[in-house]
């Protein structure tokens, strides 16, 4: 026998949140969330707006961390009031941050015995140390682009063994508009609507000249350098010199394409102007129409609905409109084992009048008004539905309605039962909505978040946080 290998108390500690143990640390974490799920919804409980900031640089929002002057400076949301976490140097005038790379994944800590072991280096084939105070090492990072030759793209995604540029090239490729990768595979797509699939696991063993790491040292077309630090930054180290295998294409109007269901289904618009705001379900294998798989809202409004595959991975897809959110789910044919339909699981509906019910049929000079118009669905007079995000913690729907009067605008957030469409809580934000600015609402545990964009580009940020009302809890307690 040989030698007794030492268990790794760290690879343990990650195996357990995965949930290998009963009454591991997955379960007490869920039977956690499960306890905030109910403090969140419960009636005392109110959101708080606890801080208001503004810049003239876009804000951003990620995990508990707010990006202000295009990433330089990030804040941390989870305290009491937001704290800055750090900042970074000012660029040089030759410098520009263009795009930052956010990257999380599962953490295994490899604890080392060198003099830098104060340094935690997350494990991977891709190494990217990370100093005490949470500052990422410098990286010189590409972002998808399109030249008049080709496009050209870095792939990113950190699931990956294999890293490295991509150029598309117009005589492999034809013209292409634009391109991305996505859960391994590659989705090129084209001004005439056409979408293309491409295995990127099989380009990068067919096609990729040299092996790249982050960090590492290299030699690239008689240059040397370190693999995406600035100048050197990523080789185009896939070069392809034939059309790799196609996996599907299919015909949509905007390229709009979605995949998700179970089995596997994708959403499209069919290619045709007039078409727009129709949406077919179709299976994956063989392009078939689900059964009540065409779903057309029918509203009259300027901004058009939208659809998209549930993110909780439960299979059902969200369909939006001005004044109604349908939840849909997927469901198997009795006795046809190879055809799906589609079917209501639940609808919220705006809390609206039915103003057309209250209109004159006769003016005042008693001229008979024979026929009525009727009002936009998005009217901002109205309550209308412009985010609808799921909260994938405490498995809650959040949904932001909007009703503007005269300059006027106020929005609530609610939460509903993502399981039954219930709602449970709604909350409202404090600061006026203007239906014409861009805005973006996160719900993040015990957070909500307004990022605003107004004329000038001026951005603005409220930071609501959780708090219950000691006066509503002394209350109930003495009432019982």
């Amino acid at each position: 026998m040989g030698p007794t290998r030492k268990p790794n108390v760290c690879r343990r500690l990650s195996r357990r949140a995965l949930g290998f143990f009963s009454g591991d640390a997955g379960a007490v974490q869920r039977t956690n969330l499960g306890i905030l799920r109910a403090l969140v919804c419960q009636e005392s409980t109110k959101f708080k707006n606890v801080w208001t900031t503004h810049s003239k640089s876009p804000i951003a929002y990620e995990r508990g961390r707010i990006y202000f002057d295009n990433y330089r400076c990030c804040v941390s949301s989870v305290a009491s009031e937001p704290r800055k976490l750090y900042e970074m140097p000012k660029c040089s005038k030759s410098e520009k941050i263009e795009d930052a790379l956010l990257w999380e994944c599962p953490v295994i800590l490899e604890l080392g015995h060198s003099s830098r072991s104060h340094r935690s280096q997350i494990s991977s084939e891709q190494r990217l140390s990370i100093d005490p105070a949470g500052r990422p090492s410098t990286a010189c990072l590409a972002v998808p682009c399109s030249v008049p030759c080709s496009t050209f793209f870095t792939h990113r995604d950190s699931g990956d063994q294999q890293k490295g540029d991509i150029c598309l090239s117009p005589q492999i490729f034809g013209n292409v508009t634009d391109a991305t990768l996505s859960h391994g595979i590659l989705i090129v797509m084209y001004g005439s609507g056409l979408v293309r699939l491409y295995s990127f696991q099989a380009i990068t063993e067919q096609f990729m000249q040299q092996k790249l790491d982050l960090g590492c040292a290299c030699r690239w077309g008689g240059t040397a350098g370190t693999v995406g630090e600035a100048p050197f930054g990523i080789p185009c180290n896939i070069k392809l010199t034939d059309t790799p295998p196609l996996l599907f294409e299919v015909s949509s109007l905007e390229n709009a394409f979605q995949i998700g269901g179970h089995p596997w289904h994708y959403i499209i618009t069919p290619n045709k102007k007039k078409q727009k705001g129709v949406f077919h379900i179709c299976a994956l294998k063989d392009n078939s129409l689900a059964k009540n798989g065409i779903q057309e809202m029918e509203c009259c409004s300027l901004e058009s609905d939208w659809i998209y595959f549930h993110p909780d991975a439960s299979g059902r897809i969200i369909h939006v409109g001005p004044n109604q959110v349908k939840v849909l789910k997927l469901n198997e044919i009795e006795n046809n084992s190879g055809q799906h339909q589609i079917s209501e699981d639940f609808v919220i509906l705006a809390n609206r009048e039915n103003k057309n019910e209250n209109l004159p049929t006769v003016t005042a000079s008693g001229r008979v008004i024979k026929k009525k118009f009727n009002l936009l669905d998005d009217d901002p007079e109205q309550e209308t539905f412009k985010i609808v995000d799921y909260e994938d913690e405490l498995d809650l729907l959040s949904v932001v309605a909007v009703t503007q009067i005269d300059a006027e605008g106020k929005a609530h957030l609610d939460f509903h039962c993502n399981e039954y469409g219930t709602l449970l809580k709604s909350i409202p934000l404090v600061e006026s909505w203007d239906v014409t600015y861009s805005h973006e609402v996160y719900f993040d545990r015990d957070l909500v978040l307004h990022i605003e964009q107004k004329p000038s580009r001026v951005f603005s940020c409220y930071v609501y946080q959780m708090v219950c009302d000691p006066g509503e809890e002394e209350e109930t307690t003495n009432s019982s």
